[in-house]
């Protein structure tokens, strides 16, 4: 039997470097078949295509052309027999090499209107370089500057940028006399963007600002039906050519790439009538514009700075961009209008990503994205930890009651502010607390019966009453007492606390109404002094001397939980107060430990709370012998000594 068993147990091995080799030869062979097809197609079909043509400074240069699309230069003066004029290209090809050396100038203007360049102010031609090489990474051109704000642009106009691009040596004006389309281009792009602005609640002192008979006048006023556009201005303009960008499906392609696509400009097409060319693609990369750091344009704002960066820019990144930026902003736009976004928010929740990729040390930004996860699977861990717990829970022994009642109470008044102070809010978030709310309501139902009683004598007829599950035992008896002791020091500490932070709300701070003072005050005290509420907690394991009640499991994820969040308090932006309040809970986590360490656990015996030990250990010995009648006489044996279930039991002695 035991050679049997060590023949058996050494063929594994070599089956697996078997497979091993299987896999390789696999992957070669795969390799190979791959390379063998690229090999015929280029023999039957041809590699790529390439013409000789000349730039605008008369050199020759080899272009690559699609067997489709001819080269610009070879276009047909007429269309072939029986082809008809497509309005719409099918197939758009680049018109210009790629390694074209270019110039490009940029002028500003409040007229959307071509300007002869001659009749331009030195002051707002704000870009002019010459032969730039497209597809040269290293090649980077940079201007800085200031422009005069023209007048209609203080009123809400739209300040335009003129674009003239054209090779190395061509005329760029397309208003003069001998200017060739074929190798020179112009387009016209907004540098001032219109975004909507967030309606602000109106706020006031509810003791000193109560409105007059005028104001409430205008109040009355029926309110604009649409959001508000604002003209905002952003000093950086970035400018990146897309080399490589090759054939394009003109109507297949995406709005956001679309939009930058600039068609050959007298409108030829080859032979069939179908396809077109294209000029280079000139992306104004708005991505980084952050409103945050935009200039809201009035009649107090008279000159801004001006900043252009040119450079070349990878295709998969020109058409990521591009989609994300048009996504964010028509999301924002629609959210301006009332209109309802997938998840909640209201379309700023792009920018607040790009300004933490902005403003944050990247490898302290990927630590924040690895803890993010890991944060989201503890705080799952943690609900499950915790409602097992409270299951297999035999006694209320160690429980304060009062605790899951404040807690239930506290996450409600949350939730409630929410609603009340966060427009849009987004509904996981919204979900996240409500999902809380109904745990700890649960967890009342597990430690004592809630039963609705007659309230004779009362203003209200009936009542909510909490009864013990069963006769409490002599510690049961002493946590209900604990429980009570440590809640009249809480009131005591926090409720001159909570009555303070009221009247300096109320006397130096806005609201909008009553009902928003209320639910601010309160979530404001629970939001300071909520980590009194595991105050309780840690007195009832004092007096008992006992931390075997407490649901360690939940208390490990949760406590985790804390210290991740005291890194995204040093990751995001926030107010020093706020970072402060996120290592309140640390300190109950020390104090936690502490009381582990102290009062030791005896895990051979049912503890004095109902959970583990003896009983446990029996339900497992039955269900083992069950399943060792179920096999033969032998294997079970053997798999008694395998598993050690044949083992004397060590003893253990409690520390005390």
């Amino acid at each position: 039997m035991p050679e049997g068993a060590a023949q058996t147990g050494g063929q594994p091995p070599a089956r697996q470097d078997g497979e091993g080799k299987s896999i390789f030869r696999t992957i070669i062979q795969g390799v190979a078949m791959y390379m063998a097809m690229q090999f015929v197609l280029k023999q039957f079909m041809g590699g790529p295509k390439t013409t000789t043509i000349r730039d605008a400074s008369g050199k020759a240069v080899q272009v690559v052309t699609s067997s489709q699309v001819p080269p610009y230069s070879e276009r047909p003066a007429h269309l072939n027999d029986g082809a008809t004029y497509n309005h719409i290209p099918q197939l758009v090809a680049p018109i210009w090499p790629e390694n074209s050396a270019v110039d490009i100038m940029v002028t500003v203007s409040p007229s959307f209107g071509l300007t002869p360049l001659k009749d331009y102010p030195k002051a707002e031609v704000v870009f002019n370089e010459k032969q730039f090489r497209i597809g040269n990474w290293t090649d980077k051109r940079t201007a800085e500057g200031t422009i005069t704000i023209p007048t209609p642009v203080q009123h809400n106009g739209t300040l335009w940028g003129h674009f003239y691009v054209g090779l190395s040596g061509a005329l760029l004006d397309p208003t003069q006399p001998g200017y060739d389309p074929g190798s020179a281009y112009y387009f016209v792009y907004p540098l001032t963007q219109y975004i909507p602005k967030k309606k602000e609640a109106k706020t006031r002192n509810l003791l000193g600002d109560a409105p007059d008979a005028a104001e409430e006048a205008v109040e009355e006023q029926p309110e604009q039906s649409g959001p508000i556009i604002a003209n905002y201005y952003h000093p950086n303009v970035s400018l990146s050519f897309i080399p490589d960008s090759g054939l394009v499906t003109f109507p297949q392609a995406a709005p956001a790439v679309r939009q930058f696509l600039r068609l050959e400009a007298t409108g030829a097409r080859d032979g069939t009538g179908q396809n077109s060319w294209y000029y280079p693609i000139l992306f104004v990369n708005t991505f980084w514009q952050l409103k945050s750091h935009m200039t809201l344009l009035n009649d107090t704002v008279q000159s801004v700075p001006i900043r252009i960066d040119l450079n070349n820019l990878a295709d998969w990144k020109f058409k990521t961009m591009a989609s994300i930026d048009m996504s964010g902003k028509e999301s924002a736009r629609q959210a301006a209008y009332g209109n309802a976004l997938p998840g909640g928010g209201d379309g700023s929740e792009i920018e607040m990503i790009k300004e933490i990729f902005i403003d944050t040390n990247p490898i302290l930004l990927g630590v924040t994205i690895i803890v993010s996860i890991a944060h989201m699977i503890l705080e799952t861990l943690a609900f499950g930890s915790d409602i097992a717990h409270y299951r297999k829970k035999k006694d209320n022994v160690g429980i304060s009651v009062r605790s899951i009642l404040a807690n239930v109470f506290m996450q409600t008044v949350i939730f409630l502010y929410l609603i009340d102070q966060s427009q849009n809010t987004s509904w996981m978030i919204l979900g996240g607390q409500a999902v809380g709310i109904v745990i700890e309501l649960w967890k009342i139902t597990t430690v004592v019966n809630v039963r609705v009683r007659p309230a004779p004598g009362s203003f209200i007829p009936y009542r909510v009453s909490f009864e013990d599950k069963h006769k409490l035992s002599e510690t049961e008896e002493k946590t209900k007492e604990y429980d009570e002791i440590a809640f009249k020091y809480m009131y005591m500490a926090g409720i001159p606390l909570l009555i303070a932070y009221a009247v300096y709300s109320l006397v130096y701070e806005t609201h909008k109404s009553w009902y928003s003072y209320i639910i601010a005050t309160l979530v404001g005290s629970v939001y300071a002094y909520g980590f009194l509420m595991m105050v309780p907690s840690l007195y009832i394991n004092y007096r008992l001397k006992s931390v075997a009640h407490m649901p360690a499991k939940a208390m490990m994820y949760k406590f985790l939980n804390t210290f991740i969040d005291d890194l995204f308090a040093f990751t995001i932006k926030m107010p020093f107060l706020h970072r402060l309040a996120t290592l309140r809970d640390d300190v109950i986590f020390f104090i936690y430990l502490y009381q582990r360490w102290a009062y030791k656990i005896d895990y051979t015996r049912v503890n004095e709370f109902g959970q583990g030990g003896e009983d446990e250990e029996e339900v497992d010995k039955k269900d083992n012998k069950e399943e060792q009648e179920t096999l033969p006489a032998g294997l079970a044996e053997e798999t008694a000594k395998s598993t050690g279930a044949d083992a004397p039991k060590a003893k253990v002695t409690r520390r005390k």
